[in-house]
C-alpha cells in the first residue's frame, strides 16, 4: 500500500477510525483524503489527521486507487451513480462498508467491471478494536482484496467470507452484537447496584470483568463452553447463576435475537435493491 492513494466518501466516525488506524500502522497522511459535503465535518477529519479534504467526490475520486464507501444505505444509489463515470473502465477499487447494499447493486450502478468489495465492520473500529468481514467480487484481483484486508486489519481483525448470503449472519452477530453485550453489562450493573454496590463500583468492576473474560477467551486455546466450566464449582455461586440462565432457556432466546437480527438483514437488503 506504500504507493496507493485512498479516498474515504463520507468523513463520519468509520472513516474516522479507519484514516488513524491507517495512520498508525505506517500510512503517510498524504496518500489519504476525504470528501464531505458537511464543511464542519471536513475541517474536523482534515485538521485531527492532517489529510486533504475536498467537498466534491468526484474530485476525490480522481485522485485515488481506493475508494471507501462511507455513506449511508439510502444514498448509496444517488452516490454511486454520481461516480460511476470516473469509476467505469478504471482499476480503482471501490470498498462498500454501507450495510445491506449488495455487491450486485454496487456493480450495475458502477459498471459491469468494477472491482468491488462489500465489508462489515463494527463500531469498536472506533477504538482499533473492531471486528470486519469481507467478501469480494469476480472483477477483484488479488492484490487490491490483500489492500482491503489490510486497511480493516489497521482497525482490527477481518475475516472472508465464502459466501455474500453470510453477511446477514455476520450483521446478526459481529455488527449488532457489541450492543448484545452493552445490553447484557447494563442489565448486570443494575442488578450489582440493587445487590448493595454503588453505581461507581457496579460499572467498573462489570466492565473489568467484561474485559478479562474477553481476553481470556482471546488468548485461550480453549473454547468458551470449557472456560466455563473452568469457572464453574460444582455446587458453588456461579452453578447457580447459570443454572438461572439455562432455566430461562437463555440460549434460545439468543438463537432468536440473532435470527430477528438476521432477517432484518434480509429485508433492508431487499429494500435496497428495489
Amino acid at each position: 500500500m506504500e504507493d496507493c492513494t485512498i479516498a474515504f466518501i463520507g468523513c463520519g466516525n468509520m472513516s474516522r477510525s479507519l484514516v488513524g488506524g491507517l495512520i498508525a500502522n505506517g500510512i503517510k497522511p498524504e496518500q489519504l483524503l476525504a470528501s464531505d459535503p458537511d464543511e464542519g465535518q471536513r475541517n474536523s477529519i482534515a485538521e485531527q489527521f492532517k489529510i486533504s479534504a475536498l467537498a466534491n467526490n468526484n474530485e476525490a475520486i480522481a485522485k485515488a486507487d481506493v475508494i471507501l464507501l462511507a455513506v449511508k444505505p439510502q444514498v448509496m444509489h444517488k452516490i454511486v451513480s454520481e461516480i460511476a463515470d470516473d469509476v467505469k473502465g478504471t482499476s480503482k477499487l471501490i470498498i462498500s462498508i454501507a450495510a445491506g447494499v449488495k455487491l450486485d447493486s454496487i456493480t450495475e450502478w458502477l459498471g459491469e467491471s468494477s472491482a468491488v468489495i462489500r465489508v462489515m465492520p463494527n463500531t469498536p473500529a472506533l477504538i482499533q478494536a473492531g471486528a470486519a468481514a469481507l467478501f469480494a467480487n469476480k472483477h477483484t484481483s488479488e492484490t487490491q482484496k490483500n489492500t482491503a484486508e489490510t486497511m480493516m486489519r489497521s482497525v482490527g481483525t477481518a475475516i472472508w467470507l465464502e459466501t455474500e448470503e453470510q453477511m446477514d449472519a455476520v450483521t446478526a452477530l459481529s455488527g449488532s452484537g457489541p450492543a448484545y453485550f452493552f445490553y447484557f453489562m447494563e442489565a448486570m450493573e443494575k442488578a450489582a447496584i440493587e445487590l448493595g454496590l454503588s453505581e461507581e463500583h457496579a460499572r467498573l468492576l462489570t466492565i473489568e470483568t467484561a474485559v478479562g473474560a474477553s481476553k481470556m477467551a482471546l488468548l485461550s486455546s480453549s473454547d468458551p463452553a470449557e472456560l466455563r466450566k473452568q469457572v464453574t464449582s460444582p455446587g458453588g455461586t456461579t452453578e447457580q447463576a447459570l443454572n438461572t440462565f439455562m432455566k430461562g432457556k437463555m440460549d434460545e432466546l439468543v438463537q432468536k435475537a440473532m435470527e430477528a437480527a438476521k432477517q432484518r438483514s434480509i429485508e433492508l437488503s431487499q429494500s435496497f435493491d428495489k
